[in-house]
């Protein structure tokens, strides 16, 4: 049975749903982290939100972990990287607080176009400056959108339903798209020029850390509103300072900031920011809303391997996982064959589907494969990492699909290239579901593949088969199947020879040492 930790605070319905699915679960939020890189390593997953640090420290004490899941959209405080070198994969749950954070940022572009905060705390102190907080509309105001994903979008539709005109940013809008939800695309520096109110909805990447510099303010229009509910160090808080003290930004509503818990701030305590202390998800239905998510998607991972919502390593459904395993299957074995009779570098791999499974969802499958042919050479390689593990060894990886009709009704090869040779297997499923190696270096040859084989390559002559059935049988060793395959008579020949237990050192070398043999290896799957 999976165990997982929760290490935040949680609806009770997520440990709830981590047992009706069978997965064991403690429930221990308000961890040091110190207490929890001392108990990580007892666990398969972790459960979190944006209190949990997952640093390097903590991932490198998790021997058992297998997924981290967030409940919320930012994932700054996991160390994705180290997460990914070993192999851990990393989850979030995009879509239960968007309309909350969406809603969120409307409300705070609201109370900065009048003021609400400010002339709340005034009217609560018994004054009445009724001429002293004199607002704006929305209604035919210019909103520069800064990120159009699934909050954006909301905040889009929100603002015109209140009459905004809304022109939009993003590098991966496209015009089909932006014409769909009725924005004006623009680039970012039209939308800094034109627009009367900009809200941003991005991630917090090496690219939009202070995107909204003071570069970027001075083109601005005099007088403009900046709203930010999604990431701090978006928005240069030193360049803001300067610009609401110089009068170019009228105000500002932050629900974020670069330093968070933000108790002191030079921002705080001025009349044109509101601040809120990170709100944006901050509702009952969007913590039930996540927490629920993440349960599921952990739980989906750690039962039958559905990768839902996952930043580093492809979503494959719970419905498809089912489909996918079989073929998942066989994809490793490749690569694990191929793998295993590498002797020289790898310098590059391709993965051809065809058939019924060119129509699948192949991503998951060449990470399978990857991870095949790279865990000969690394223990610790998985699917989550191999991609990563490739690209630091300088292996070019290409993925082909091929909608022809092959001699198979589906059907996977992978070939190899070394600093010494190029090599091909292909395999196939029989009966629907079993591996099945169908082809090797353009040698036609049909084989399951068993925890105990041996593969040989050598010269089609008589006699190699019986020396080699006397060699096994001196040494007491049962051959349980044995397969042959050739490109002609006399000609380059291969057999493959699953035994019924790993043969010896000793033996391996006699093996070798037969006249006719050209390499002779041990594998295991």
């Amino acid at each position: 049975m999976p165990k997982v930790l929760i290490s935040d605070k949680l609806s009770e319905r997520a440990v709830d749903i981590f047992k009706e699915r069978g997965v064991e679960v403690d429930y221990r939020p308000g961890l040091s982290a110190e207490e929890l890189a001392a108990e990580i390593a007892a666990y398969d997953g972790l459960a979190i939100r944006s209190a949990t640090k997952v640093t390097a420290e903590v991932l490198e004490k998790a021997e058992r972990l297998k997924v981290v899941g967030r409940a919320g959209i930012g994932v700054d405080n996991v160390d994705r990287d180290a997460a990914t070198a070993r192999g851990v994969v990393v989850m979030n749950t995009p879509f239960g607080n968007s309309i909350t954070t969406a809603e969120h940022a409307i409300a705070m572009t609201m109370a900065l176009a009048r003021q609400i905060p400010m002339a709340d705390q005034s009217t609560h102190a018994g004054k009445w400056e009724k001429s002293r907080f004199m607002g704006v509309e929305l209604f035919g105001k210019v909103l520069g959108l800064i990120g159009v994903g699934n909050i954006g979008s909301i905040v889009a539709d929100r603002a015109q339903g209140l009459k905004m005109r809304v022109v939009a940013y993003d590098p991966f809008l496209s015009d089909e798209r932006a014409g769909e939800m009725g924005v004006e695309k623009v680039t970012l520096d039209a939308l800094l020029a034109r627009a009367d109110f900009i809200t941003v909805h991005t991630p917090l990447t090496d690219q939009t850390r202070n995107l909204l510099n003071a570069d970027a303010m001075a083109k601005m229009k005099d007088g403009v509103r900046i709203v930010n509910c999604a990431r701090g160090g978006i928005v240069d808080e030193a360049a803001l300072l300067a610009a609401l003290e110089s009068g170019k930004v009228a105000g500002a509503a932050l629900d974020v900031f670069a330093e968070e818990p933000a108790t002191e701030n030079p921002l705080f305590g001025r009349d044109d920011v509101v601040a809120t202390p990170h709100l944006g998800a901050s509702t009952t239905e969007a913590q039930e809303n996540v927490a629920l998510q993440v349960a599921e998607q952990m739980s989906d991972y750690l039962l039958t391997g559905a990768v839902t919502n996952a930043l580093n390593m492809p979503s494959v459904s719970a419905e498809d996982a089912p489909r996918l395993k079989p073929y998942m299957k066989l994809a490793e074995q490749l690569g694990s064959f191929a793998g295993q009779v590498t002797e020289t570098g790898l310098k590059a791999a391709t993965i051809e589907f065809e058939g019924q499974v060119a129509s699948l969802n192949i991503r998951p499958l060449v990470q399978a494969a990857i991870a095949g042919l790279l865990k000969p050479f690394s223990d610790a390689v998985n699917m989550v990492n191999a991609p990563m593990i490739a690209r630091e060894r300088g292996i070019d990886i290409t993925e082909v699909k091929h909608d022809r009709a092959g001699a198979y009704q589906t059907l996977i090869r992978l070939t190899v290239e070394t600093e010494r040779l190029t090599r091909s297997v292909s395999g196939t499923l029989f009966a629907g579901d079993k591996p099945r190696i169908v082809d090797i270096k353009g040698i036609q040859v049909e084989a399951a593949l068993a925890p105990h084989m041996l593969y040989i390559t050598n010269q089609d002559r008589p006699g190699f088969i019986g020396a080699l059935g006397a060699l096994f049988a001196d040494k007491d060793l049962n051959i349980a199947s044995f397969h042959l395959g050739r490109t002609g008579p006399g000609e380059d020949a291969i057999a493959l020879l699953e035994l019924d237990e790993a043969m010896s050192d000793e033996l391996l070398a006699h093996v070798q040492s037969l006249p006719l043999v050209t390499q002779a290896k041990r594998l295991a799957f």
